[in-house]
């Protein structure tokens, strides 16, 4: 028996209906943002971040130094610009990056609009996992809706961070490569002290600033690598971690073997400043100022650049034990690290003022 034309014609209408129907939900379905991945960040905080990471927006200083060393092309911008002194031992393509300003630590200038503005997929923050950075990471991420993932920036947690943020952005094999670099340089200064006498191990002061009274207490992130080489913080105050303001008097009553700095105005004028020849240090010569370009070898900021100022603050303190050459290690560093390669007159730069002397 035919079928009804009327039948057939609306059998048609329904079927063109649901296939515009379906084409309509799948459409809809395929727009939809792609789901992000649970995880938990060094704090214990729980943040879904994208499975697709492409720009990354760092929190303060630490967290654009490891950025910068692990993915340059990620980056959204700088926490600030770069300076003339620094630019050339920074990679081209990344010298003139925008400027975003600092959410965390002392000094932060970014705003929730700034941010929104830069439209990164992720922000990154490394250092202290205390709850005043977490709640800052809560604040900031209701705020803009942008995961915000703590990382530690311990010394020790270094080759984890690596690997972390490696993990979080897919660039694993870049954070495995740069994991194993700093646990091989961990395991390098470990060996070399191992039989350290406590004889050895000098007695030393960190002068910051140009005049060289605040320092930070044994035991703070910013005077890492002094524990990392057995040597001894003066400036130890039970209870108390971070920067402090201290006196000449109080240096004189420490009386250290060896001051590190890293500000070149302080090293300059130290040896002729009476009120500190009474020092034992700067009465002997053992005043020694840190490389600091494009980021400082000590400190500022205490990030992954400290991994090279190991190497030198062991040729510092105890020579014998680290005969590697300094120029060989920098220049490797800065090719592994930095993305540039040093000529001649690039080495000499950075390691200008660098030597002052050896600690016994």
């Amino acid at each position: 028996m035919l079928a009804c034309p009327l039948a057939r014609s609306r059998r048609t209408v329904l079927r063109r209906r649901i296939a515009a129907l379906l084409v309509l939900w799948l459409g809809g379905f395929l727009a939809l943002p792609a789901l992000g991945r649970p995880i938990t960040d060094a704090a214990g905080r729980h943040v879904e971040v994208p499975d697709r990471v492409m720009r990354v927006l760092a929190a303060g200083p630490p967290a654009s130094v490891l950025l910068y060393v692990l993915a340059p092309d990620r980056m959204a911008g700088w926490i600030r610009a770069p300076s003339a002194e620094e630019r050339p031992f920074l990679a081209p393509e990344t010298r003139d990056l925008p400027v975003t300003g600092r959410l965390t630590g002392r000094g932060g200038t970014a705003n929730v609009e700034a941010v929104l503005a830069l439209k990164p997929d992720l922000i990154v923050d490394v250092g202290s996992l205390g709850p005043t950075y977490a709640s800052l990471a809560d604040r900031v991420q209701a705020q803009t809706g942008i995961p915000y993932v703590l990382l530690a920036g311990s010394l020790a947690a270094t080759a984890e961070t690596c690997r972390r943020l490696g993990e979080l952005i897919g660039a694993e094999d870049r954070g495995r490569a740069l994991a194993a670099y700093a646990e091989a340089t961990r395991a390098e200064i470990a060996a070399g002290i191992a039989a350290l006498p406590e004889a050895e191990r000098p007695r030393v002061y960190y002068a910051r600033g140009p005049k060289g009274l605040e320092t930070a207490l044994a035991g703070s992130i910013n005077a890492e690598l002094l524990d990392v080489l057995g040597a001894r913080n003066v400036a130890a105050a039970s209870g108390q971690q971070g920067l402090a303001a201290v006196s000449v008097e109080q240096v004189l009553a420490w009386n250290p073997d060896v001051v590190v700095t890293q500000d070149p105005a302080f090293r300059a004028n130290v040896a002729s400043d009476p009120l500190w020849s009474g020092v034992k240090a700067v009465r002997e010569g053992r005043v020694h100022q840190a490389p600091s370009l494009p980021f400082g070898w000590f400190d500022a900021p205490p990030g992954i650049n400290r991994l090279i100022g190991l190497r030198w603050l062991a040729d510092v303190l105890y020579p014998a034990r680290f005969p590697r050459s300094l120029a060989e290690a920098t220049r490797d560093f800065y090719r592994r690290f930095y993305h540039v390669e040093l000529d001649p007159a690039q080495l000499e730069e950075v390691l200008a003022g660098a030597d002052g002397g050896r600690a016994p």
